[in-house]
């Protein structure tokens, strides 16, 4: 497992959470493929994860980038935090989002604390059941991103004043 945090040139931040390396066995012994679990997100409100898969491990990486690139989502926040208490489950994993108070931090375990960094969280309480198998956890901490709303997000959507 490769833990990489870097700042590329654009300020995106990419982050590598898992590396998985795969053997098939063939005629003349074992021919080995990898897998790349990779966080992108600009620190401003705008995430994705990407999944790849190539013989070598920086082409599967690369791969993963390009996926987490296209397949961006935003991510509603009010002063570092996010909105409202949220759950998202995916498969057996089950993450619960929760606002917290400046300057609590990322308190978040390695796979969900990827996600909240590349969005741009500062304050957040989090906690994750069932699974740890970082590519469920990551893809649960999605649908619970997905269903985050403003205040002023559900008074358009309903088209009432709150």
């Amino acid at each position: 497992m490769a833990n990489a945090n870097e700042q590329s040139g654009d300020g995106s931040i990419e982050r590598v959470l898992k590396i998985k390396r795969c053997a098939a066995v063939v005629k003349g012994g074992r021919r080995f493929s990898f897998a790349a679990l990779v966080v992108v997100g600009d620190g401003k409100g705008r995430v994705g994860f990407g999944y790849g898969k190539a013989n070598e491990v920086p082409p599967s990486v690369q791969k993963a980038q390009k996926q987490a690139n296209r397949e961006m989502i935003e991510v509603s926040l009010i002063d570092g935090t996010i909105p409202h208490r949220v759950v998202g489950e995916y498969g057996a994993a089950k993450v619960i989002l929760l606002p917290a108070n400046p300057g609590t931090g990322i308190i978040a375990g390695p796979a969900v604390r990827a996600v909240c960094e590349a969005a741009g969280i500062r304050d957040i309480l989090t906690k994750s059941f069932s699974s740890n198998n970082p590519s469920v956890l990551v893809k649960a901490t999605f649908e619970a991103i997905k269903k985050l709303r403003t205040r002023e997000d559900v008074e358009r959507l309903r088209g009432v004043s709150l």
